[in-house]
């Protein structure tokens, strides 16, 4: 259990009225705080209780501030809602209240309705250049986009997951307000906006609370990230929680993606941060929780959150889409279509299976609904963690991609699309950074040497092709070029997909459930599910050169085919090759109920 403190204070300035801020920080290893104002003041910080420093003064919004430790360095505030630039400026007092929002009566959509636009701000460029492609997403179909990292990172290009300052927007994005106005203007189109927040690790510049609360770390614990976080103490689990609160409340995102939760050590804080946001936010809110954890928790589904992320899943599909065994892939190498079989009727693969180090992951899932789990073809990871940021159409049979974006868009779980998919892009996307001096050398070696056992990288002149992270071309190739409002057959194919979900899937997704999922060849299968209304869904995939043997479902009405006359095809007892065929049949009309009288 955390430790109970006697008193604790919302962390940061925070605004008491329009001309009053409580500055408070958790300093435990200091001995004197001070806060630095931009026109020269230096006001003491109270010491408290349990390490805390804390003073109220007159300090209106837009004020820039820096703290003062022990007279020796001076620190941005850590949970800053602004900086006036980089995280080498002051950080600014922000007026929660001071954005008047358009569209407040906005209760988000729930979560059924989902089908998700991943999207990188920076590489859009920026809140408002993002707001400008809004009504086409909404157009196209997508019912939610969600923003990769915001915290303050160090430099101006970075993926996100470097933050500093979880509470202060990237400042080379736009300001608080923008941010708010995009969000603003989403809710106007009828699109939520979901926030991936990293909450397992801090970045590894630009963070100073080492040297004034060691106790935000627990040095017997690591992570990939250094020293991991210790959700034990009472203050760092309500830092977070606090800023979950922040995006939800303030900024009214419709809900976070938390990133990477197998690296919390405390599974008990997941729980306590559900239930608080649970208990916070307007119950008539429509608010998403939305995990990814290689640790396949299904329990964490039952307590608050409301589905995962499906790397399973994709890992199968990308198997039998490209041939690829290599890194994480190798789980998937041998039998990938029983694999995605599992998952389209159970959720998980692995549920509890011994992987490839033999170690068993996951929990059972099989009792879960379809729409715990979010499926993807690919995301910022799974491209952004190849060599060259190769996009997935670049790698399969361009029909097979097709029928594979069918399951993607018409199964019963809910589908994750990338940015530039709908127009098959050719831009890559790369990992990108903006570091400098030693730690850019680091963190461009260390990208190098990931890819050491890979077979075509073996040879370290081989990897030396391997784009830096922090070359700015590195950045700027990594930008979707997204033609200008219209059509393209690419962009035609989701969006009548979409149509087709949203008028027969997404409506009766509550109560849906797996009936089965039958493998009928090597990358050939056939599932089926139960909607809410009765009726029954069928999806007969065949992502091989090879027809396959299979009967037609009878009394099914064809709710789309590819290639067109799989329909017909399958009425003769055969699957085609590259094959998509989606039918639909109605619920069993219910038998009147017969009573018998007995004298």
């Amino acid at each position: 259990m955390p430790l109970r403190t006697l008193e604790t204070w919302p962390h940061g300035a925070i605004m008491l009225d329009s001309e009053h801020t409580r500055f408070a920080l958790w300093a435990p290893d200091a001995f004197y705080v001070s806060v630095e104002l931009d026109n020269g003041q230096s006001l003491p910080l109270l010491p408290q209780e349990n390490g805390w420093f804390v003073s109220n003064t007159r300090c209106p919004a837009g004020t820039r501030y820096r703290y003062n430790i022990d007279g020796e360095l001076e620190v941005p505030d850590p949970a800053s809602r602004a900086q006036a630039g980089g995280l080498q400026q002051p950080s600014v007092v922000v007026d929660p209240l001071a954005y008047q929002w358009q569209h407040g009566a906005w209760l988000g959509r729930p979560w059924h309705q989902a089908v998700i636009y991943e999207l990188h701000v920076g590489a859009l460029g920026g809140f408002s250049a993002v707001e400008q492609h809004l009504a086409r997403w909404a157009e196209l179909g997508v019912t939610a986009i969600e923003l990769m990292p915001l915290a303050q990172f160090p430099g101006e290009r970075n993926w996100g997951y470097d933050g500093a300052l979880p509470f202060a927007p990237q400042a080379s994005y736009g300001t608080p307000e923008q941010l708010k106005h995009l969000i603003d203007t989403a809710h106007g189109l009828g699109l939520a906006v979901i926030l991936d927040v990293v909450y397992n690790h801090f970045g590894p510049d630009g963070n100073y609370l080492h040297r004034y609360a060691k106790q935000f770390f627990r040095e017997d614990k690591h992570t990939p990230w250094g020293a991991a976080i210790d959700f034990r103490q009472r203050e760092v689990r309500d830092f977070f929680i606090e800023n979950a609160l922040m995006w939800l409340l303030e900024y009214r995102f419709d809900g976070l993606r938390f990133d990477a939760v197998h690296a919390i050590e405390d599974p008990d804080f997941l729980q306590e941060m559900a239930q608080r946001i649970r208990g916070q936010v307007d119950p008539q809110r429509n608010v998403w929780l939305l995990l990814e954890n290689e640790h396949n928790q299904a329990s964490l589904l039952e307590q608050g959150f409301d589905a995962q992320w499906n790397d399973d899943g994709h890992n199968a599909l990308h198997v039998l889409l490209t041939g690829e065994t290599e890194a994480y892939y190798a789980d998937y190498a041998q039998n990938p279509t029983a694999q995605l079989a599992r998952c389209l009727s159970q959720g998980f693969v692995f549920q509890g299976h011994i992987n490839q180090h033999g170690v068993a992951r996951g929990e059972p899932s099989g009792h879960l609904p379809p729409s715990a789990f979010i499926l993807f073809l690919q995301n910022h990871d799974q491209i952004g963690n190849r060599a060259f940021g190769e996009r997935l159409h670049q790698l399969a049979h361009p029909q097979a991609l097709q029928a594979a974006t069918v399951l993607l868009l018409l199964s019963p779980m809910i589908p994750l699309m990338f940015m530039g998919d709908e127009y098959a892009v050719e831009q890559p996307f790369l990992f990108f950074t903006s570091h400098h001096g030693d730690l850019a050398k680091l963190v461009r070696d260390g990208r190098r040497n990931e890819f050491a056992s890979f077979s075509a990288f073996t040879d370290p002149h081989q990897r030396e092709h391997i784009p830096d992270p922090n070359d700015p071309q590195t950045f700027e190739a990594s930008r979707p070029t997204l033609p200008p409002p219209g059509h393209s057959a690419m962009h035609d194919f989701y969006r009548h997909l979409l149509q087709l979900r949203h008028r027969h899937i997404a409506p009766n997704l509550p109560g849906a459930q797996a009936l089965s999922a039958e493998v009928l060849a090597d990358g050939a299968l056939s599932a089926a599910w139960r909607l809410g209304d009765g009726s029954q869904l069928r999806i007969d995939l065949n992502l091989s050169a090879n027809p396959v043997v299979h009967s037609p479902q009878a009394d099914a009405e064809c709710l789309f085919e590819t290639p067109a006359g799989s329909a017909e095809r399958l009425k003769a007892g055969h699957l085609p090759p590259y094959c998509a065929l989606v039918s639909l049949t109605a619920a069993t009309p219910l038998l009147p109920r017969t009573e018998s009288v007995h004298e």
